[in-house]
């Protein structure tokens, strides 16, 4: 079986964007993106622009998962090859690779299809053949985007498939890399 996939979403898994906007959650740094392109952290923080929570130590807690599992880290996030600038380089992780996702409206005022459901044609069809994990804060069955999602079910029926939902107001917990270390392990043993 080819080496496996655990797909990362930036905002919810990483960044906890519907927790308090008044209140950063504990243990997180803010950074801000200019519309500059600029990314500023600590008192320079406070400049406009949009507010990203991380927590360093999750870069660190990414590698080693995938170290010990063997899987591949993968960027499945809208940021895209931002996230390896941005996000990667703020939680000290290598450059990844990226899952583009082409499935854009730009007449949509985030870019995005409003149903809700461009990110799973994507994902499947970069993931073709190869296990995945993926975690996402948007992965539970939104009616607006239930057709895609039924759609990746039914092409990776036969492939073994971890839908890690992410609560966005907690970001990413001990819980979710567990369930992914205990999911990793039955990819290799010969009992499953």
């Amino acid at each position: 079986m080819s080496r496996g996939l655990l797909l990362i979403d930036v905002d919810g898994p990483l960044n906890p964007f519907a927790a308090k906007p008044t209140r950063r959650p504990p243990g997180y740094e803010t950074f801000r993106l200019t519309p500059n392109g600029g990314w500023h952290t600590g008192p320079a923080a406070r400049r406009r622009g949009m507010r990203v929570w991380l927590r360093r130590d999750d870069g660190e807690l990414l590698l080693r998962v995938a170290e010990d599992t063997g899987l591949e880290l993968v960027w499945a996030t809208t940021w895209m090859r931002e996230a390896n600038t941005y996000i990667g380089r703020a939680i000290g992780l290598p450059e990844l690779p990226v899952i583009e996702f082409p499935d854009r409206d730009l007449r949509a005022g985030h870019g995005w299809r409003a149903d809700g459901g461009w990110k799973w044609p994507a994902v499947a069809e970069y993931a073709a053949g190869r296990p995945l994990a993926w975690l996402d804060d948007e992965l539970r069955d939104h009616r607006a985007f239930v057709p895609a999602r039924t759609a990746f079910v039914q092409i990776r029926a036969s492939m073994p498939t971890l839908l890690c939902h992410v609560d966005p107001r907690r970001g990413l917990r001990p819980a979710h890399l567990a369930e992914v270390r205990a999911w990793a392990a039955d990819l290799t043993d010969p009992s499953a």
